[in-house]
């Protein structure tokens, strides 16, 4: 049960949850993306501006939001990661794995696109790091914002 004093914390930990995902994605998502796409394993490039359907902001704003929803559900979840060293380990396999199974598993089947995008390695890699990479990043910001709030 939830207790009426609790709700503000609860508030800012989801909050912090969102931002941490959004600035996650921006950053460390990104730039795992960008270096995937110079070494030239990733199938697409970093920051992608095109609009989006049906607000037609840019993608990268559209893929932080989402960043950000993750985020929440990251922030729910981080009191039972491991603490110390299995921390990293424990984010960067939350983001590998769950964002990427509903991308690969949900998403692009719903954009028309084949399920799992066709099983590319280079596809499956790069979902894999730049969603790892985003967790390591959800993880940075989420702790920077929790010290900060002390």
């Amino acid at each position: 049960m939830v207790r009426h004093t609790d709700t503000p914390v609860a508030a800012r930990r989801l909050l912090s949850g969102f931002i941490a995902g959004f600035l996650g994605t921006l950053v460390f998502h990104q730039l795992m993306l960008a270096l995937l796409w110079r070494l030239g394993v990733a199938p697409f490039a970093p920051f992608p501006m095109a609009p989006t359907w049906p607000f037609g902001i840019p993608a990268v704003y559209s893929l932080a939001f989402w960043g950000g929803v993750w985020g929440i559900a990251f922030a729910l979840a981080d009191g039972r990661f491991p603490r110390k060293g299995g921390y990293w380990l424990a984010v960067f396999l939350f983001g590998a794995i769950l964002p990427s199974l509903v991308a690969l598993l949900v998403v692009l089947p719903l954009k028309g696109r084949p399920m799992g995008g066709g099983w590319h390695p280079s596809l499956l890699a790069t979902a894999f790091l730049i969603n790892g990479a985003w967790g390591v990043g959800t993880g940075v910001v989420l702790k920077t914002l929790s010290i900060r709030r002390r």
